[in-house]
C-alpha cells in the first residue's frame, strides 16, 4: 500500500468511525440480522426496508472497533438502492479485497470500500471488515434472522 493510500485509508475510516452514516434502525425495516465477532467483541445488526427485491432503505446499529464501524456505515451507502443481487456482487468484491483474493479487481468497482484493500495484510481484522457484510447477507437470506450470524462460522 502507497503511503498515500495509507493516509486515505486511515482518514476515511476514522471519519466513517466517528460519523457513521446511517447509524440507526429504520422505522421501515421489515428485514433485519444481528451479527457478533466473538475474537473481539464487535456486535452489528443490520435493518434493511426491502421493496421488492430492492434495499429501499438501510441502517445499522452496534459497537464495535474503527473498521467494523466504518465498514457497515461505508457499506450501508454503497448498498441502498441496490437489488439483493447487485448487493451480494458487491459483498463477495469486498470480500475478495479485504482477503486478498481479488489481484484483478479494478479499484473503482468498490468506490471508496476499496481504502480496505489495506485489511489483508491484517488477517485478524478482516472479520472486523466483513461482520456488517455477513450480516447484511443474512437479512437479505431471512425477513427476521433470529439467531446472530458469527463471524467464526
Amino acid at each position: 500500500m502507497t503511503a498515500e493510500l495509507g493516509e486515505l485509508y486511515q482518514e476515511v475510516i476514522l471519519e466513517h468511525s466517528k460519523a457513521p452514516r446511517n447509524f440507526r434502525r429504520p422505522a421501515s425495516a421489515n428485514h433485519e440480522a444481528e451479527g457478533y465477532n466473538p475474537l473481539c467483541g464487535d456486535r452489528c445488526s443490520v435493518y434493511i426496508d426491502m421493496d421488492g427485491d430492492a434495499i429501499k432503505e438501510i441502517g445499522f446499529q452496534g459497537s464495535g472497533c474503527a473498521i467494523s464501524r466504518a465498514s457497515a456505515s461505508m457499506m450501508t451507502q454503497m448498498v441502498k438502492g441496490k437489488t439483493k443481487a447487485e448487493a451480494v456482487k458487491l459483498f463477495e468484491q469486498f470480500h475478495n479485497l479485504v482477503t486478498g483474493q481479488d489481484e484483478a479487481a479494478k479499484p473503482g468497482d468498490l468506490g471508496k470500500m476499496a481504502v480496505f484493500g489495506g485489511v489483508s495484510k491484517f488477517p485478524a481484522r478482516v472479520k472486523c471488515a466483513t461482520l456488517a457484510w455477513h450480516t447484511l447477507q443474512s437479512a437479505l437470506e431471512d425477513e427476521r434472522k433470529r439467531e446472530p450470524v458469527s463471524t467464526e462460522e
